[in-house]
């Protein structure tokens, strides 16, 4: 792989991973719900995500989906099915005195929540399966380049995953009323069913 297509890989994911999405989008709520410790767990369970997809691309399955449009109906309906799911569940958020005594959730709960929500993610499975194996070049060693390739996406998107655990930490003071943490579940509520959405018009 040359600098020059390494770089345009960069400038790529640092756009990709930057633009709102259910991964930020679910980085920040959990910031918000559970502080950014716990939310750390959430985002192991996205990175794994991440890695799963990004190995699962290099070892074929993005052609696998390319040729068999079935199987990546199956794979875009459930993930459809998730991130509704997640948009029902927001929406219905307790608020207030009942957000403060919901039960805390355990960490390997948020790291499978987060495990399933990056593999419903729409961008990074478009991302695997069309995308990343582009910068792949193939007269060139292809274990040095897949591990290049890899930890770039994880530097760039455990950037990023910062930036909106932050921001979620700086929002959760806004939100203390009760009315404006209503508002914003319902707004969270609809941008991932907005993102099943996308998801259901996603073609492999």
């Amino acid at each position: 792989m040359s600098l020059h297509l390494w770089w345009l890989y960069v400038t790529a994911v640092f756009l990709i991973s930057a633009t709102p999405g259910p991964n930020m989008l679910h980085v920040m709520t959990q910031s918000i719900q559970h502080g950014p410790r716990k939310a750390m767990a959430t985002m192991a369970g996205l990175m794994s995500a991440v890695l799963l997809c990004l190995a699962a691309s290099a070892l074929g399955l993005g052609a696998l989906l390319k040729t068999s449009p079935r199987l990546f109906d199956v794979l875009r309906y459930a993930g459809v099915a998730y991130l509704v799911w997640l948009g029902i569940k927001a929406w219905r958020a307790p608020v207030g005195d009942a957000a403060v005594a919901a039960p805390a959730r355990s960490h390997h709960a948020l790291f499978a929540t987060g495990l399933l929500t990056g593999l419903s993610n729409p961008k990074l499975i478009i991302f695997a399966a069309a995308l990343f194996p582009q910068f792949i070049d193939t007269d060139r060693p292809f274990g040095i380049q897949l591990a290049i390739l890899v930890l770039t996406f994880v530097v760039i998107e455990s950037f990023w995953y910062s930036v909106y655990a932050l921001g979620g930490l700086r929002l959760a003071r806004w939100l203390a009323p009760a009315n404006r943490q209503r508002l914003f579940n319902r707004a969270t509520g609809v941008m991932f069913i907005g993102f099943g959405g996308a998801l259901l018009g996603a073609r492999a």
